[in-house]
């Protein structure tokens, strides 16, 4: 019997389609939609506020300053600022950052303001959320004191002013953290000298630089570093020619969107938001602190420990 060579199966519908198979086609519906979109905004919302929000950055630079006598050259100087204890940072990750700071055997810190906010939204009036921020100060403070350094520097910033600057002074000078409230100090090597100069937060209207710094610093033309908060009074800290100037507040726009321009900028904080910047003989570095404020989240923009080598 000779066998067929191929076998043609007569389809049972006008289509053509075995009847036996059926493809079950997706659709993606608005309910959907607004599921997915709703996962995904969890998810970012997480990791921006669990992960990336304590995902620390440490950045070192070599900073070269002509006037800088060489007595100081090699001088490491860490800057921490806009902690923003205890809403949002938690006391764990303060002590991280201290933990980190000291690993990096700095031979002087800076801290920069902002210890604590002014401003929480879930407070039922001003004098309570200064309460709670006031409240928590001494904690913060016993926390910084951890630092292992011959040398720890403090200024104020606007947070710390609109809670209760005084208050805030005191639980730093209490826990051995001297603050520089426009005034200065000379730091003394071998003869020479370098001088650190510490302002006033801008934003409160307390920044003095007339007033922060010396005449006879301006007089010997001697090297100068100025701490000020708010990164905007660059052009009023050039003017007395100062070699650095370490500033933060803005938390480098804390959300960054990719291909946007940052979304949140404080006063006095929107011209030199992250980073190097010079104006005239000044250079000055803005850093993204450690803290957030408004909401605990970050975005592209990592929490902060800067370490600079004088040079």
């Amino acid at each position: 019997m000779q066998l067929p060579t191929s076998v043609e199966i007569a389809p049972d519908n006008q289509s053509g389609r075995d009847p036996s198979f059926t493809r079950r086609r997706h659709h993606l519906t608005r309910r959907s939609f607004l599921s997915l979109a709703a996962i995904s905004v969890g998810g970012l919302a997480l990791y921006s506020g669990e992960i990336a929000r304590h995902n620390l950055s440490i950045e070192e630079y070599t900073v070269h300053l002509p006037r800088l006598p060489d007595s100081f050259r090699g001088m490491r100087i860490a800057q921490i600022c806009d902690i923003h204890y205890f809403e949002f940072t938690e006391s764990i990750f303060l002590r991280e950052v201290v933990d980190h700071v000291n690993a990096l055997k700095p031979d002087l810190v800076v801290l920069i303001g902002d210890f604590v906010t002014y401003g929480p939204l879930r407070w039922p009036s001003e004098e309570a959320h200064k309460r709670f921020a006031l409240r928590h100060m001494p904690e913060c403070a016993s926390l910084l004191s951890a630092i292992r350094c011959p040398l720890r520097y403090a200024t104020l910033g606007n947070h710390d002013m609109m809670v209760g600057g005084r208050y805030v002074y005191g639980d730093l000078v209490n826990h051995g953290l001297p603050v520089l409230r426009n005034s200065a100090v000379s730091l003394e090597k071998d003869g020479r000298r370098l001088w650190l100069v510490g302002l006033g937060s801008a934003c409160a209207e307390d920044a003095k630089p007339d007033q922060a710094i010396p005449a006879s610093a301006l007089r010997d033309k001697e090297a100068m570093i100025v701490l000020a908060h708010e990164p905007d009074t660059l052009p009023q800290v050039a003017r007395y020619n100062a070699d650095l100037m370490l500033s933060g507040h803005t938390h480098g726009a804390q959300v960054r969107i990719p291909f946007l321009p940052p979304a949140f900028l404080p006063e006095y904080g929107r011209l030199y938001p992250e980073g190097w910047f010079r104006y005239g003989p000044t250079h000055l570095y803005v850093n993204r602190g450690i803290g957030t404020i408004g909401v605990p989240f970050r975005l592209n923009c990592p929490p902060e420990i800067t370490l600079f080598t004088l040079a």
